[in-house]
Parts: structure tokens; C-alpha cells; sequence
């Protein structure tokens, strides 16, 4: 009976509370309470990403009901740079929608590149570039570090399980399976077009000649961490020497792949130099992809049953983006090279696309550190980045924490050594400023040009 009469209150109550934060939020807008002198906004952020951590199997609705709850907190007690209330909802979302529309035709699009690349049958061809000794573990380890530079580090990771499933047995040393997650989160740290997070400063404004130096830290910390865990695996299990089977090369898909790669960058270097102005209002690159993409269905069809999965993980990531463009990060520790290294250590437990928006919004990066510690810093945990969590559904032997850490101890060590030799070798100088980028338009129209 007690059930009965509670929930018709509580959703009384819920619904008031909505209604509330809509009708009269203009009242109420200002600082917001604080937890322990933190702004409750990023308190509810850090709840959304634990609740992320934690139950893997309902990160979208973790995510949308983060969203929903920051949302109506936000109009009942902050208000947005936009405006108050429903009304300034309504305006961040007008200014955000490019950016999200952009992340959700290319996160859709590269997954249905990967799997071209994937049917190509270069993949069942890679096993004869690989040698006969303890090397063979760290040239597979090299091979996914390049394939991530143009492929998603997921595929990139998926790829290189299952050639490692094939080449050693299925009998993977729980270490190497770090450095594989590894691999193609470094990988893609230099690529505005081989991680999420390098494709989102790209999309915001960040040029690609300023994301590549993370290469420089990349291909150090590939040595630092390639050379021990090759080391595990080949004693653990060497590679099987008769696996190299001949395998015809689908030229055409692999056509399609540069095909979109191509589109996507022509078509961003021609908006930036050329309609600088019209690429705040409009999704060019995302739909460049698409074209491409449809462009090429009459020579290979694109494998159609992966978009509804593909379109529900992107609208999770989505979600964490808008999230990570309500905080007032004018509150957050200035930028500087010792925050950056601390976000690789925080992008391990929590997810590193919302960390790169709150980044980007606040500005003051070196974007090269900001692209390495939030692209490689989720490898030293199996949950740390959705390269890792795909790994682990294909291994379950990976999901533990503890045996993570302590078998892919040189991970961490990776990190640490790749991101100090690129501050000894190149020093730390914050890139572009994106004052007008991920919501701090209102900021930088009041600014006097510079």
C-alpha cells in the first residue's frame, strides 16, 4: 500500500519540480550550491561518469538520465550563458547542434568504414608481415599503432585481438592485451581522424598540424610499454608459425576507405580556409562522409545492420559531450602541462570524450598534450576507454582491474615516459584559442578581437 501512494507522489513531486524549473527558473538563476566548495554542476558530471564506470551494461540510459538531471538542475539554479530556463536550454542546444551533428555522422560513418576495412581481407593478410620470434608481438603491437592513425581505436583493437586470437593460440597474456588497448589509444592520439577526441578538437577548430607532435609521445611510450609486453607474450605463448594463408585483397573496399578519408579531409581543409563562417552553422564534414559513403554503395554495399548499435553508442557519447558543455569551467584548475598529465590519470576511470569537451571549452591547451593524455590515458584501466571495454567483451579474462594493473604495469609507465620526453623535446605551448567553441560563443562575442 505504501508503493501505491508513493509513487503518484513522487511523480507529483518530479513533475512539479520540472514544471517549476521551466516556468521560474530566472528566480533562481545564479552560482548554484556548492559540495565541499565544488560547483554541484560538476559533482552531478563526476556522478553520470561513476554511474558510466559502473554499470556497463546501461550506459545510455546512465548517460541520458545524467543529461536530463544536469538539464533541470542547470534551469532551476544556474541558468546557461545562453539565457535562463527552458529558453537558454533551447539556445545552448542551437549552438551545440553543428558540433553534434558532426560527431554523429562521423562516429556512424567510421563504423561502417571499419567494417569495410574489415571485409577487405587486408586484416587476414597481416599475419604474414609478422616474424618468428619475440618481435612477432610487437610488430602486431606496431601494426595496430599505425591502423588506428586512420582506423577507429576500437576497430583498431578489434582487429588486432582477433589476429592475436589467431597467431598465439588464443592463449593472450593478460599484459599483452593491455598493450593492444594501448597500441591503438596511442595510435590514434596524433590522427584527427584515428580517436574521437582528436576528431572533436578537429571539429572545434584545432589544426591538425597542432594534434600531431602527440605522435613524438606516442611512439615512445609504444616502445616503453611494446617491448616489455612482447616480452610477456612471447613467453607465454610464441607465435604459431603455420597460420600464413594466402587471402585475395578487396581493392575496392579498400578504394572506399581512402575514398572517405579523402572527403572528410578535403572537405574540412576547403570549410576552414575557404567558408570559415558557414562551418559554425552546418555539419560539412559529417556530411562529406556520408556522401562518400553513399557514393560508393553501387561498388560495395556498407554493412547497414551496424547503424542502429552504432547510432545508440553514439547518442551515449553525444549525451557525455552535452554534459561536459553545461559545467562552468571557468571554475576548473587553469590549463597548464601538470593538469593535462593529471586528466590522462582521470581519463581511466572516466571517459575521455567528455573530458576533451570540457577541455576544449575551457581553452589554454597545448592541444598535442591534451590529444595524447585523453587518448592514451584510458588504457591503464580495461574500463578507461572504449577501446579496452571492446577488447574485454572478445577476453574476458581482462576484466579485472587488479590484474590489469599489475600485468600491464608498463602501461602507466608509457604514459608517464611518453608524455615527459615530449615536454623535455618540444615544451609545452598552448595551441589556438576556441573561445567561440562548445557553447562560449556569448564569452567570445563580447571579447575585442585580437
Amino acid at each position: 500500500m505504501f508503493r501505491a501512494i508513493a509513487r503518484p507522489v513522487g511523480r507529483r513531486l518530479l513533475a512539479g519540480f520540472v514544471v517549476h524549473a521551466l516556468l521560474a527558473p530566472a528566480a533562481h538563476a545564479g552560482e548554484g550550491p556548492l559540495v565541499w566548495g565544488v560547483p554541484l554542476d560538476f559533482v552531478l558530471f563526476a556522478a553520470t561518469l561513476l554511474g558510466v564506470a559502473i554499470f556497463h551494461r546501461h550506459v545510455l540510459k546512465v548517460a541520458l538520465g545524467g543529461l536530463a538531471l544536469i538539464s533541470v538542475y542547470k534551469m532551476l539554479f544556474t541558468g546557461f550563458k545562453t539565457g535562463d530556463g527552458l529558453a537558454g536550454l533551447t539556445a545552448h542546444m542551437a549552438h551545440e547542434w553543428v558540433l553534434l551533428a558532426n560527431l554523429l555522422c562521423l562516429l556512424v560513418g567510421f563504423a561502417l568504414l571499419a567494417r569495410h576495412f574489415e571485409d577487405s581481407g587486408v586484416p587476414e593478410v597481416l599475419p604474414r608481415l609478422l616474424p618468428a620470434n619475440w618481435l612477432a608481438p610487437f610488430v602486431l603491437l606496431l601494426i595496430i599503432w599505425l591502423l588506428s592513425g586512420f582506423l577507429d581505436n576500437i576497430a583498431a583493437t578489434l582487429i588486432g585481438g582477433t589476429v592475436a586470437a589467431s597467431v598465439f593460440r588464443r592463449r593472450i597474456h593478460v599484459g599483452y592485451l593491455a598493450a593492444i588497448v594501448a597500441a591503438a589509444n596511442a595510435g590514434g592520439a596524433g590522427s584527427v581522424i584515428g580517436d574521437t577526441t582528436t576528431t572533436m578538437m578537429w571539429i572545434a577548430g584545432v589544426s591538425p598540424l597542432e594534434i600531431a607532435p602527440a605522435y613524438l609521445a606516442a611512439a615512445i611510450a609504444l616502445l616503453i610499454f611494446g617491448v616489455p609486453a612482447s616480452l610477456q607474450q612471447h613467453r607465454h605463448q610464441p607465435i604459431v608459425g603455420d597460420l600464413h594463408t594466402a587471402r585475395h585483397i578487396d581493392w575496392a573496399r579498400v578504394a572506399i576507405i581512402a575514398f572517405m578519408l579523402l572527403a572528410a579531409i578535403a572537405t574540412n581543409v576547403t570549410v576552414n580556409v575557404f567558408f570559415s563562417d558557414a562551418a559554425a552553422h552546418f555539419p560539412f564534414l559529417g556530411v562529406a562522409v556520408w556522401v562518400a559513403l553513399l557514393l560508393a554503395v553501387p561498388l560495395r554495399k556498407p554493412e547497414w545492420s551496424l547503424v542502429p548499435e552504432a547510432f545508440r553508442g553514439s547518442l551515449f557519447l553525444l549525451a557525455l559531450v552535452v554534459c561536459a558543455s553545461m559545467m562552468p569551467v571557468e571554475k576548473l584548475p587553469a590549463a597548464s602541462w601538470l593538469t593535462t598529465l593529471a586528466l590522462g590519470f582521470v581519463s581511466a576511470v572516466f571517459d575521455n570524450i567528455p573530458l576533451t569537451a570540457l577541455a576544449l571549452k575551457q581553452g589554454g591547451y597545448d592541444w598535442a598534450f591534451l590529444a595524447f593524455a585523453v587518448g592514451f590515458g584510458g588504457s591503464m584501466l580495461w574500463f578507461g576507454s572504449s577501446a579496452g571495454v571492446a577488447l574485454a567483451n572478445l577476453f574476458p579474462e581482462a576484466r579485472s582491474a587488479g590484474r590489469w594493473l599489475l600485468h600491464g604495469w608498463h602501461v602507466p609507465l608509457g604514459y608517464a615516459g611518453g608524455f615527459c620526453a615530449m615536454l623535455w623535446l618540444t615544451g609545452w605551448s598552448p595551441g589556438t584559442e576556441l573561445a567561440a567553441s562548445l557553447g562560449n560563443a556569448p564569452a567570445a562575442a563580447a571579447e575585442p578581437a585580437r
